[in-house]
């Protein structure tokens, strides 16, 4: 409440209340004091009355009732009687006089005064009048008209008091509230940042004092103000001058930046360069160390090798794993997506690890659980570079025991399963803070164990990005002593077909000898899939010669291979009546010399699903031995037209030729033609159901010939085109993949891998290629594909026969045509090569280089080819500024067969 209406409340209210107060009292008092005189006159007048009228009776009766009439009418005379009565002792009135009585009257025994009611009833007795008695009737409204007045009046009184009252204390109120006015506007003003005001200080002190202290707020606010001022003026240069320095230090950031981002990109391509350029060589020097291992060395030269084919395979491992950190690190890794079989890819990193794990005699198993899909999309490569990664370590840090792979089916949905792989050991374990650092760049468990085991600490950190990139994550768990368990999941496009048995043995018996247990399990569940009556023994295959298995598989380890052990086995064979599949844990060149009696193999552990059943079908005779001649496909009768034709597009005769034989092989019509624009014409006038194309041709290359045919419409949109090239490393088969090839061969085409195609892409069951002789699986480097061709010099033969009868598919008529025509070619590659060479031309120095590559594949002339391929390499890599002293070795080796041409002549 304010102040001015608390004073005018205070000084007003408060006054009144008490001059009411007396004022009622007052009236109270008076209008008592009246009352009390009115009772006092009408008692005494009605007494002297009352003695009047009593002496009358008794003194003057003959003019008695004259007198008592004039004494009533006397008593009558005063303004407040209304009436005069007088009763006789029965109660009858003698006389009235005045007004009529409103009450009635009772005799009294004493005088009386009811002052119930508006009118008061005054009874008296007459005294010595034989029981009479007067009743006077009094009228009080005189009595109320004098309290109303009496109260007027002292409200008029009042009233008028008040208002003096009011008017005080609005004048008191003002003079006190004026200054608390002024000084909240002044305050109102200040807080709106006005401080140009000043108060008058005047007026009684406390208000002075007031108004001096806001006068004192005002000029120390304009003071503040004025610094503060100041002060967010110096602030504001400051921050100017700091945004220029911060712009300033933006620009360099961001001239940083680039030049860290450029750094980057020269780094990834200095990395893929030097990589390429590292593992070119390095390719060289690892076949040859193979190659030289199989000459005649002694100890400490076989011991120096070792250390050196070690040294290389560690140094390319090395190379292999920063080029894909650079990759991952820079966003380039890309994925493919095709088909793939875990139990194919699970067997060949295991086949691949066998050598290592053999060397500590660990149990190699790989376990693909039965309700994983065939019909896998994704990336087999990178899959394959985690499980070799995972399982290399594996074996690493692992002395004795076992390391089992088991792929497992964890989630399943409409076209996409989510594949849980593990890979367990029973190694030397870790720690927690080993785990900790275990996925970290350049990290390894033990700081020792770069030294000790090699490697540079990133193949853990790219399996888990791999993995990761692909949709997955990876988890380990491990104790120290007890081993370790890498687990990953794997989610993958599928079609959910179930895997169909690789063979039905129709209840055959068969007899399985293995010590490690779960290998025994895994056999066992196999073998039991497959319709086979399982018989295990723990003891020697001779505990089942009285059931007569219809055959015997015993699992030998490496303690096995003892003498003692072996001369066991032999006499445990020799008296077995089945034939027996040995499976030993153990490399190729320490196999033991046992002969089986009774028929049978012996193979090398671990055994993939596929070789296991093979072998079992050719001991059991369901399909022919090794050994004889595979029969000649035949055909079905059909027309011309239902006959598969396909268009192989090479520009290389030599290539076009043995193309044009395998197809012939496999029951397909062959077309050729040389170059881009003679495959448009024969696509427009013949049916071709896919293609063979050749990547680098002059003119029109395979990837405008392959746009160029799609644009044909009709079935060319569809129709399958596989590219063919002598230089496939993994990006550009990516890209080639992209760009619309269903698929990639690389040259040498290996026969298997082409009839595989063909079937899968034209929808055929054809006949697998007829080898004369077992070769070597082809690679995509052609220094792994020379093993065993070198002259007693030690250097590369120049032409090896045996090689190029290999390399056609085994037709030594065609090694040689292809031969002859690679000779026809040498002095037009040499020209056309010399002629870039004294250009710099880089694009045709590489049509050139290129087209040599791919006339060497099929020819058995390791030096030439291996020069060949080097060189198309450093050439991708490095340019041709950098090719010039290979230029001249690779001329030299064109003259050492021309000089071999000569010699034959």
């Amino acid at each position: 409440m304010p102040i001015k209406t608390r004073l005018l409340l205070w000084l007003t209210l408060l006054p009144l209340a008490l001059l009411a107060i007396t004022s009622a009292l007052t009236l109270t008092h008076e209008a008592n004091e009246y009352r009390s005189a009115l009772q006092q006159r009408m008692m005494a007048s009605a007494s002297i009355a009352a003695r009047g009228m009593s002496e009358a009776l008794q003194h003057h009766q003959d003019s008695a009732l004259q007198t008592l009439q004039a004494l009533g009418e006397g008593l009558l005379e005063n303004d407040e009687i209304r009436s005069v009565r007088l009763f006789t002792a029965d109660g009858t009135p003698m006389f009235s006089i005045g007004q009529p009585p409103r009450s009635s009257a009772s005799q009294p025994s004493d005088p009386t005064l009811d002052t119930d009611g508006d009118n008061w009833q005054l009874t008296l007795p007459l005294e010595g009048a034989q029981d009479r008695w007067l009743a006077v009737e009094v009228d009080t409204q005189s009595l109320l008209l004098s309290n109303y007045r009496h109260l007027l009046t002292h409200g008029l009184g009042l009233l008028i008091v008040g208002l003096g009252l009011f008017l005080l204390a609005y004048s008191v109120s003002r003079r006190i509230t004026e200054p608390l006015t002024a000084i909240q506007a002044a305050l109102d003003r200040l807080n709106r940042g006005d401080n140009d005001i000043r108060l008058p200080e005047s007026g009684p002190q406390e208000t002075a004092e007031l108004m001096a202290g806001v006068n004192a707020l005002s000029d120390h606010l304009e003071r503040v103000r004025e610094d503060m001022q100041a002060q967010i003026e110096q602030n504001t240069e400051d921050l100017q001058e700091s945004m220029e320095t911060i712009e300033v230090k933006n620009i360099e950031l961001d001239i940083a930046h680039r030049r860290a981002l450029e750094a980057s990109r020269i780094k990834s391509e200095f990395l893929a360069n030097m990589s390429h350029e590292i593992r070119t060589p390095l390719n060289g020097i690892i076949g040859f160390c193979q190659l030289l291992g199989r000459s005649r060395l002694d100890s400490r030269q076989r011991d120096w090798l070792e250390h050196m084919q070690k040294t290389s395979d560690s140094l390319l491992m090395l190379v292999n794993d920063i080029l894909d950190f650079s990759k991952i690190e820079a966003g380039k890794l890309e994925l493919e997506t095709v088909h793939l079989d875990m139990v194919a890819l699970v067997d060949d990193v295991l086949g691949m690890q066998a050598p290592q794990a053999h060397k500590k005699g660990l149990h190699l198993l790989g376990l693909v659980f039965d309700d994983v899909p065939t019909d896998l999309q994704g990336d087999p490569l990178r899959i394959r570079q985690v499980l070799t990664n995972l399982i290399n370590n594996a074996i690493k840090f692992t002395e004795r025991g076992e390391v089992i792979v088991r792929v497992m089916l964890e989630e399943s949905q409409a076209h996409q399963v989510t594949l849980k792989i593990n890979v367990s050991d029973t190694g030397i374990g870790l720690s927690k803070e080993q785990r900790e650092r275990l996925f970290k760049a350049f990290s390894q468990a033990n700081s020792s164990d770069t030294r000790q085991f090699g490697g540079t600490g990133l193949g853990l950190l790219i399996c888990r990005q791999l993995i990761e990139q692909m949709g997955g994550t990876i988890t380990m768990s491990s104790e120290p002593g007890k081993g370790s368990v890498f687990s990953f999941t794997l989610p993958l496009g599928t079609q959910h077909e179930h895997r169909l048995p690789e063979l039905d043995l129709g209840g055959r018996v068969i007899a399985l000898y293995e010590p490690h247990l779960p290998t025994q399990r895994a056999l066992n569940h196999l073998l039991s899939s497959w319709n086979a009556k399982v018989l295990t023994s723990g003891d020697h295959p001779s505990s089942h010669s009285r059931s007569l298995p219809d055959l015997v598989l015993a699992g030998l380890g490496i303690e096995d291979l003892a003498p003692e052990r072996l001369a066991s086995w032999q006499a445990c064979l020799s008296e077995n009546n089945s034939p027996a599949v040995l499976m030993v844990n153990a490399s190729p060149y320490d196999m033991p010399d046992l002969r089986l009696p009774t028929g049978g193999e012996t193979l090398t552990k671990p055994i993939s699903r596929q070789v296991l059943a093979d072998t079992i079908k050719r001991q059991l005779g369901l399909t022919a031995r090794p050994n004889l001649p595979a029969p000649q496909p035949t055909l079905p009768k059909a027309p011309v037209d239902s006959v598969p034709r396909v268009m192989v597009v090479d520009d290389v005769t030599s290539n076009r030729l043995l193309l044009q034989e395998l197809l012939r092989e496999a029951g397909i019509v062959p077309l050729q033609a040389s170059s881009g624009e003679e495959a448009l014409a024969l696509a427009q006038s013949e049916r071709i159901d896919l293609v063979l194309m050749d990547i680098r041709m002059p003119g029109m290359d395979g990837e405008a010939t392959m746009t160029a045919l799609r644009r044909l419409g009709g079935n060319w949109r569809t129709c399958p085109v596989i590219a063919v090239t002598a230089h496939a490393q993994e990006e550009e088969r990516q890209r080639l993949l992209g760009c619309g090839m269903h698929d990639v061969l690389i040259k040498p085409v290996d026969a298997q891998r082409l009839v595989k195609l063909l079937g899968q892409h034209l929808s055929l069951n054809l006949p697998e290629p007829n080898q004369q002789h077992s070769g070597e699986p082809s690679t995509s480097s052609f220094g792994s594909s020379v093993k065993g061709h070198i002259e007693d010099d030690g250097e590369l033969a120049v032409v090896d026969l045996q090689m190029g009868t290999r390399l056609a598919g085994g037709r030594e008529d065609l090694a040689l045509k292809t031969l002859t025509l690679l000779l026809e070619s040498l002095d037009e590659s040499e020209t056309n090569l010399e002629a870039a060479w004294q250009a710099q031309d880089e694009e045709a120095m590489l049509d050139a280089i290129h087209h040599l590559n791919g006339a060497c594949r099929y020819c058995g002339v390791p030096q030439l080819a291996l020069l060949a391929e080097t060189l198309e390499t450093r050439l991708r890599v490095q340019g041709v500024a950098a090719t010039g002293s290979m230029l001249r070795e690779l001329y030299a080796a064109m003259g050492r067969l021309r000089a071999w041409q000569a010699r034959q002549a």
